[in-house]
């Protein structure tokens, strides 16, 4: 019981406050009842049932979507992230009670992180990474840097620091029109796991924030609500929720790991390369025993696919089960708010050593490959001419632009008065909720490359 109260004490975080049932919008929740279907369950079921999670089905991950050959888009990632976080929260929940630590929602840490990961990647806009990249570019040095001086110091921050992360927290939070108080009106507890930079973007040193200007009063209610520790006297600056470290381990481990089996199955990478990322995580000293079983394994299944995610799943196990021995070990440090890295970066040497190797050919070779450059490169130009003409739209009034903003939908729409701030960010929840294909068909309508009925 030694371990409890010292973390109990004033100097960290504790767990009767971290883990909360209160949702945005609804004062009156809050209270642990008994149910069969948790709170943080509805949260997950909330998400699984949304629109802007079904929509990540056509949205990229890194290749382009698939055709003859299947791999990951945004939607089956997620879903692939919040299976590996559930079982990081449920193996950290049962180290949580070895300490001696007691709080009736605990087992359900593994259903927090589990939603989390669902909603981690909602606020991605199509083509990839580079569709952030491509926002971003639009502000710093294209046709939205006119928009300097009709927007604050803060708020232009926002715009060129743009980031997936921040947008996913306006997604579930914020009331869009015609829709109710609190947005998805979500656990406080599971909008925190998800807030990976708990700050605002005047305090970013790189484009990575966790929320908007717009969100800013709301990530701070939930924040003190839930004990999070200020990290900073001048500006908004909290440390991260310590769920959030097992959603960014849930993500390292897919997002690096399952692009090489991806790789291979566009033959990027040849089985043999493949395969043997994949052993480097194997010390043959000290795991000649798994070693021996992986080899009677691949012996047995003779299909190169098969034996590629056998090994793949043996690996993601494994790095599994070390951030959860960093978790236990810098517990500590993570609920006194001193801890400020990824777990993944301190596992074993062994391991560190692999997912390097994994960095390293994910940087040369898969995602330099050409399919990968060819999306990326539509997407600048795509997402940079419709930021264009719906900001112009919004901010201009002529006849063109009153019937472009007819195929704006209702629910992003912001009254006239409003301020450019709030037009402008009404565009990018427009534009970064769109599927590849829906935002490359807009894009050829408005440029009139395809015209409907003709052609």
């Amino acid at each position: 019981m030694k371990y409890f109260y010292r973390c109990m004490n004033d100097l960290m975080m504790n767990w009767n406050e971290l883990l909360s049932v209160k949702r945005l919008g609804k004062p009156t929740s809050g209270t642990i009842t008994a149910d069969t279907r948790t709170q943080f369950q509805r949260d997950y079921d909330r998400l699984i049932f949304s629109s802007p999670f079904r929509r990540m089905q056509n949205k990229t991950q890194v290749f382009p979507l698939p055709g003859s050959v299947f791999v990951h888009n945004r939607l089956t990632h997620s879903l692939e992230v919040a299976s590996v976080g559930r079982s990081l929260g449920n193996m950290v929940s049962a180290r949580l009670e070895q300490l001696g630590i007691e709080h009736p929602l605990l087992t359900e840490i593994g259903s927090v992180v589990a939603a989390a990961c669902l909603a981690h990647d909602m606020g991605n806009p199509p083509f990839g990474h580079s569709g952030e990249d491509a926002i971003k570019a639009f502000f710093t040095n294209g046709e939205g840097r006119s928009l300097r001086t009709e927007v604050s110091e803060a708020e232009w921050k926002d715009l060129t620091f743009f980031d997936g992360n921040a947008n996913a927290f306006r997604i579930l939070s914020h009331q869009f029109k015609g829709r109710r108080v609190g947005g998805f009106a979500l656990t406080y507890t599971m909008l925190a796991s998800i807030v990976k930079y708990p700050y605002e973007s005047t305090l970013a040193t790189k484009p990575k924030f966790g929320f908007f200007q717009s969100e800013k009063e709301t990530f701070i209610e939930i924040a003190r609500s839930i004990g999070l520790k200020q990290a900073e006297a001048n500006g908004v600056k909290f440390v991260r929720h310590p769920l959030v470290f097992l959603v960014e381990a849930a993500d390292d481990i897919c997002y690096q790991i399952m692009d090489v089996e991806d790789a291979h199955k566009l033959r990027i990478l040849s089985y043999e390369e493949t395969k043997n990322f994949y052993l480097n995580f194997y010390n043959s000293s000290y795991d000649a025993q798994s070693l021996e079983t992986i080899n009677q394994t691949l012996e047995e299944v003779t299909d190169p696919n098969e034996q590629i995610s056998f090994l793949r799943a043996g690996v993601i196990s494994r790095l599994v089960n070390e951030c959860v021995q960093v978790f236990t070990n810098k517990l500590d440090a993570i609920l006194s708010g001193e801890y400020q890295h990824s777990l993944i970066s301190e596992i074993s040497p062994v391991a560190q050593s692999a997912m390097q190797k994994v960095v390293d050919v994910s940087v040369k070779r898969i995602y330099a490959d050409h399919s990968v450059i060819e999306i990326e490169l539509a997407g600048y130009k795509v997402i940079s001419t419709l930021m264009e003409h719906f900001i112009d739209a919004m901010l201009t009034k002529n006849k063109y632009n009153s019937k472009l903003l007819k195929l704006f939908p209702d629910q992003f729409m912001v009254d006239a008065d409003a301020s450019a701030y709030s037009k402008v960010q009404s565009v990018l929840d427009f534009v970064s909720g769109m599927t590849d294909v829906y935002a490359l068909d807009l894009y050829r309508k408005i440029t009139g490359i395809n015209i409907p009925g003709i052609g």
